[in-house]
């Protein structure tokens, strides 16, 4: 036999048996006679043989072979077979040359042969790996020389669970050197764990787990153990009560909390995390919604040591790096609970002392109030998989896109949990939510690169995107008026009657004060195109009725306009304004129709403000302390009704209802003034602030006559505002672009496929370092395959790194 044969043979033995005593004619039948090649091809797993090898028996070896048949029946008893192997001449092997043939008999295990395969080479390994893909998992070894202990110890491994991996046994050093990332100690023997059984891909390598402790049979045998558990385990009950065999072999247990929203998430990442601690410790996915833990809601990781007595502790880590770090770090648990109650501390004194150098209210207000939970039950939580699906369970999904770190976002989440309150139960209409610093894949599919941003999605139809203000109330009335189709079809004068009345639709009576009905004839399709088209624009907005009906004509006829024509019904259909249609473009009647809606003479708020100010025109605005007087309402009523209403915007502010107002009254003089006080802004053209004379009263002339005077220059400003811009401090941000720019170590959950993404330059961090993703090698791109990424997600919104930051506006 070849030299390579002699690395198969775990030991041999010299067997000498006297048994003087046992029939020769009885071991007679049971000594088999075999060619070499008859004796190594009939081996079977499982079966030991004691064989002789000789050319031909010499007088000096007779009594040896004869005592070695004497043996057979005796040997039989403990399953192992007597076989003469004998060698042809030209045979020159290990076994069959003279010296050897003397008085040496040697003991094989089928085991030697099937259950360890000896390499020599790479291509060797590959051939055996890609044959196990799919099948069965394989134990790769290196040992430096064969007779050691720990190569004794790889063949009684192999002789237990043989029958349920393969196993591959190596002496060569280059061999190991191909097989591993990092520059091995040939000295020392060395076991990989490959899962082949998981691999079903041929181009792809199997994933191998190396057994970090020395080469005994009991560390070998806890090694095949712990990779012979599953992946990860799912808890359905109390954490304190799981065990598994991590915790039974003395190894921690890593729970990721989850919730049902996101759970598919959650489960990539929880088995990401095994992958990275396979061997070290154990992870289990623990769902809120089927066990009730009285933990914080952000508490997102929960560790479970083997020590007995030992509390279960839960964590809020950023990502799974910290995982990582946390069980190779047992110090690093009490860190970072340490971290967690100074960093409260902290935040506490600043809360209390240091408010004033606050200069983002929105910031300021969020941190102020950071620990109240949020109640998001109502609220579903999408991701990249649950995205599409839930548009199409309800009529409307509202989507709320947002970063769970930005301020703003977390304030328009406030306000879209009353908004959830109090659409509890409403049917056709489901309230969503997607944090884009998960998911940053969904918001670029669905052009959303700022935060915070609410979209409408209905049923074969394009979506819609709400641009008001971000209180609940505004909330709540955009999402009820998109219910109803904008415009609304109306089949007959009753219907449309009703509609004016704000009769039609009832459910929406409440959340509307101004209807809006375009009237159309037969021949002017071109302008009820438009019209529809508008509808759709301001779709939320406004309530928009359509009748084009054939008695269209008298419809118009009784409020004294001509198709196309609009009618507009304030006040629950007290009173009905006809306005002809002149202009048939979208966008002419788009802005015709938001101007048309805006009250005669309102008040002033901070929620409608904007709408003003894009009027660009002069403000006539009075200031009072709580309702105005019934004789000056009505004088400035009559005022806004006339003619030169084109020209300027009657208003008024009520200082208790919005105190903002006392500021703008001390920047436009040195001392307060006392109310009430008629003010003319030119907000856009020069700045200039008068006074109406405080001596006369407030009335229609009087007002008229001063006018004229500020028109002709006769008066004095009694300030100038400043020329100061009134933009943000900053330009707005495209989250999604700084995110994936930013922190280049977080493979994010983006939607690209390969190619899609453009390349980036490495941004500059803090310190001055340029940071640089390493090109990962074959073996670590190998174990990323279909990986979620390394950010933990899914149980609750990840402020607290991000507020780490910097919570100064200025500093973003």
């Amino acid at each position: 036999m070849s030299a390579q044969k002699d690395r198969w043979v775990s030991s041999f033995f010299f067997l000498l048996f006297c048994a003087s005593s046992i029939p020769t004619h009885g071991s007679a039948r049971l000594l088999q006679e075999l060619s070499p090649q008859e004796y190594f091809s009939s081996l079977q797993a499982g079966r030991a043989s004691l064989s002789y090898f000789s050319h031909s028996v010499s007088p000096g070896a007779q009594p040896f072979l004869e005592q070695i048949e004497n043996s057979a029946e005796a040997l039989q008893d403990y399953g192992i077979s007597v076989v003469k192997v004998n060698c042809p001449k030209e045979d020159v092997s290990r076994y069959c040359v003279k010296e050897n043939a003397l008085r040496k008999a040697y003991l094989f295990s089928a085991l030697l042969f099937n259950e360890v395969k000896y390499v020599e080479t790479l291509a060797d390994l590959q051939n055996i790996e890609n044959a196990l893909k799919g099948r069965s998992n394989m134990v790769f070894a290196y040992v430096p020389a064969t007779g050691t202990a720990e190569h004794r110890a790889v063949m009684e491994a192999a002789f237990v669970y043989g029958t349920v991996h393969q196993f591959v046994l190596t002496t060569e050093a280059t061999l190991l050197k191909d097989t591993s990332n990092d520059e091995p100690d040939v000295s020392s023997a060395r076991l990989l764990f490959c899962h082949c059984q998981r691999t079903t891909d041929l181009a792809q390598p199997c994933r191998r787990t190396a057994m970090e402790q020395a080469l005994t049979m009991l560390n070998i045998h806890r090694h095949l153990k712990l990779m012979g558990a599953p992946l990860v385990t799912e808890v359905t009950e109390d954490p304190e009560k799981v065990s598994t065999v991590h915790l039974q072999l003395g190894l921690p247990l890593v729970f990721i909390l989850s919730q049902k929203e996101t759970y598919e998430a959650d489960r990539r990442t929880a088995e990401f995390v095994a992958w990275q601690l396979l061997g070290k410790a154990g992870v289990a996915l623990l769902s809120r919604d089927l066990v009730d833990l009285n933990v914080l809601l952000r508490s997102n990781v929960a560790l479970k040591t083997p020590d007995e007595g030992v509390p279960i502790k839960y964590l809020v880590l950023e990502d799974t790096d910290e995982v990582v770090t946390l069980v190779e770090n047992k110090s690093k648990v009490e860190q970072i609970q340490e971290d967690e109650e100074e960093e409260e501390e902290d935040e506490g004194e600043k809360e209390n002392n240091n408010q004033d150098i606050q200069d983002d209210q929105v910031v300021e207000a969020v941190s102020r109030d950071k620990k109240r939970e949020l109640p998001l039950e109502q609220i579903r939580a999408l991701t990249e998989e649950t995205f599409h699906p839930a548009l199409l369970e309800t009529a409307r999904t509202v989507v709320l896109f947002y970063a769970s770190w930005e301020a703003v976002s977390l304030a328009v989440l406030r306000s879209y949990t009353e908004v959830a309150d109090h659409l509890k139960g409403t049917r056709g209409v489901l309230l969503s939510r997607v944090n884009c610093w998960d998911w940053p894949g969904v918001c670029t599919k669905e052009n959303v690169t700022q935060f915070p941003a609410i979209k409408i999605y209905k049923k074969g139809e394009r979506s819609v995107m709400y641009d008001g203000m971000w209180g609940a109330e505004e909330l709540t009335s955009f999402i009820m008026l998109n219910r109803v189709s904008c415009p609304l079809k109306l089949a007959t004068i009753e219907e449309a009657e009703g509609y004016l009345r704000g009769e039609f639709p009832s459910e929406l009576s409440s959340y509307h004060h101004t209807s809006l009905l375009g009237v159309f004839s037969t021949a002017t399709s071109e302008a009820r195109e438009a019209f529809k088209e508008a509808g759709n624009i301001l779709s939320g907005h406004v309530t928009m009725g359509m009748y084009f009906e054939d008695d269209a004509l008298a419809l118009s006829r009784k409020y004294a306009v001509s198709p196309p024509a609009l009618l507009l019904a304030r006040s629950g259909g007290r009173s009905v304004e006809g306005i002809a249609l002149s202009k048939q473009s979208v966008q002419d009647m788009v802005q015709m129709i938001r101007y048309e809606l805006l009250d005669i003479f309102p008040e002033i708020t901070v929620q409608n403000l904007p709408r003003y100010l894009q009027l660009r025109k002069p403000f006539l605005i009075l200031f009072s302390d709580g309702d105005i007087g019934q004789m000056e309402s009505k004088e400035m009523l009559k005022l806004a009704k006339g003619r030169p209403q084109q020209a300027f915007v009657a208003c008024w502010l009520n200082l208790r209802k919005t105190p903002v107002g006392r500021g703008v009254l001390k920047a436009y003089f040195a001392t307060m003034p006392s109310l009430p006080v008629l003010i003319w802004v030119k907000l856009h053209a020069g700045g200039q602030v008068f006074k109406f004379p405080s001596e006369q009263s407030i009335t229609e002339m009087n007002i008229l006559s001063w006018l004229e005077k500020l028109k002709a220059g006769l008066e004095i400003p009694s300030s100038t505002l400043s020329e100061e811009d009134w933009k943000p401090p900053l330009p707005a941000y495209d989250f999604l672009q700084m995110m994936e720019t930013a922190v280049p170590e977080l493979p994010l959950h983006t939607s690209h496929r390969h190619g899609d993404t453009p390349g980036r330059h490495p941004p500059e961090n803090p310190g001055g370092d340029i940071m640089v993703q390493e090109e990962p090698s074959q073996d670590t791109k190998a174990e990323k395959v279909g990986s979620p990424g390394r950010d933990l997600r899914g149980t609750v919104p990840r402020l607290a790194a991000r507020e780490k930051q910097g919570k100064r506006h200025s500093e973003l």
